[in-house]
């Protein structure tokens, strides 16, 4: 699980709507695409949590690699500290059985 507190205390983004959100795009390489499902599917059962699928952008097709090319995630900034620990705790969960996650971008 620290290695998931590290991704998200260090990509917060502000994108500038109101009310603030903080957004954090992060992947895991060899996370296959159902399970990338299942972890956007547990992350939207917390309330106010958004988070959806991102593109593959490799060119080449490569069996070891993930067909997604991320998970972002949004909650709302005021709420940064409940929401932080809970999704923390639900990313813990598939990175100690799929790998580490990494950031990709805000």
């Amino acid at each position: 699980m620290s290695q998931t507190s590290s991704i998200l205390s260090d990509s917060s983004g502000d994108q500038g709507e109101s009310p603030k959100q903080l957004q954090f795009q992060l992947r895991c390489p060899q996370l296959p695409l159902a399970v990338y499902r299942e972890v956007a599917a547990h992350l939207r059962q917390l309330d106010r949590v958004e988070t959806g699928l991102l593109p593959q952008t490799s060119q080449k097709f490569d069996y070891l690699q993930s067909q997604v090319g991320g998970l972002w995630i949004r909650y709302p900034a005021e709420s940064a500290e409940t929401f932080q620990a809970q999704v923390e705790e639900i990313l813990g969960y598939y990175g100690d059985r799929y790998g580490a996650w990494e950031t990709i971008g805000r």
